[in-house]
């Protein structure tokens, strides 16, 4: 594991401290590297071998997606499982890329290649945890595929799944850099105790965290839509963050210039989307709060 060297924090009472993680950091932004300007399947090879360089055995649920635009195509996402118990909750995050316009892939780190990491990050020590104190839960972690083509992965997934088995969904997309993290309150009634445990730890952990009455569509829709408890969450810097919440949220009169587009949103889906705004500190900061908080929504049934 990237992170071997924290797995004796207690997760749920201690935070990891910043002075920690440079090493670490470093090792993540190597792991990210290896999916820039990859192809989808490249990705999803990829994603299987990090995980079994971690020790886990991930598999395979292929399926046939695709869309309108691009026909009938194969895909297949990476499932992992920690842990044993009648209830899931399951973490997700899409590995896949979208095509620039020339044809080429776009290197797809800010999205998603950075919460992939993440995800790996917050699966490691959950199994950590797991293993010193088994709980009454069950973890999938589901990397998904063909969500840049209407959230298909996470659909086809959900479909050949027992729905009542879910406890919660934690899913992550755009978590790449910053130290402010976003999520959307739009998810429907059955997620209000997993908002709630969201703000909690905010609160306990003082990290900066805002929230979005109106949050941009991801993999969480797949689950909200079939009323299932969900939280999508990204990060930004602080400045970012609220310059997204007010483009989504700030109405005719959100006080931002004319024609202006979050950073964020002039980065992924194009060239610029690139190596130099990966921050691996940022990203292990985010998948330690990310596994707390499942682990949060285990504890406080």
């Amino acid at each position: 594991m990237l992170i071997q060297s924290l797995l004796a924090l207690s997760l749920l009472t201690a935070p990891v401290q910043d002075d920690a993680l440079t090493a670490e950091g470093q090792a993540i932004e190597t792991a990210i590297q290896a999916y820039a300007a990859k192809t989808n399947d490249q990705r999803r090879e990829i994603v299987v071998a990090q995980l079994r360089e971690q020790g886990f055995a991930p598999q395979l649920a292929s399926f046939q997606g695709g869309n309108e635009r691009t026909g009938p195509r194969p895909g297949a996402n990476v499932v992992v499982t920690v842990g044993e118990g009648d209830k899931d909750i399951v973490l997700t995050a899409h590995f896949d890329a979208v095509p620039l316009r020339d044809g080429s892939m776009s290197q797809g780190v800010v999205d998603n290649a950075g919460s992939v990491a993440a995800l790996m990050e917050a699966a490691g020590l959950i199994k950590a945890q797991v293993e010193q104190a088994p709980g009454s839960y069950r973890y999938v972690f589901v990397f998904t595929d063909q969500e840049e083509l209407g959230l298909i992965g996470a659909r086809k997934w959900l479909e050949m799944q027992d729905k009542s088995r879910i406890h919660a969904v934690i899913n992550m997309d755009v978590n790449a850099y910053g130290e402010t993290l976003m999520y959307g309150e739009n998810v429907g009634e059955a997620s209000a105790f997993v908002l709630r445990a969201m703000r909690t730890q905010c609160a306990e952990r003082a990290f900066d965290c805002v929230a979005f009455p109106n949050y941009p569509p991801s993999d969480d829709r797949v689950f909200s839509a079939l009323g299932l408890p969900v939280i999508s969450i990204g990060s930004q810097d602080a400045v970012g963050a609220h310059q997204m919440w007010l483009a989504f949220n700030g109405g005719q009169s959100n006080g931002l210039a004319e024609g202006f587009v979050p950073p964020v949103f002039q980065r992924i889906h194009s060239a610029d989307d690139r190596m130099e705004w990966v921050d691996g500190d940022d990203i292990l900061r985010t998948a330690t709060f990310v596994a707390d908080l499942a682990l949060r929504l285990a504890r406080d049934e």
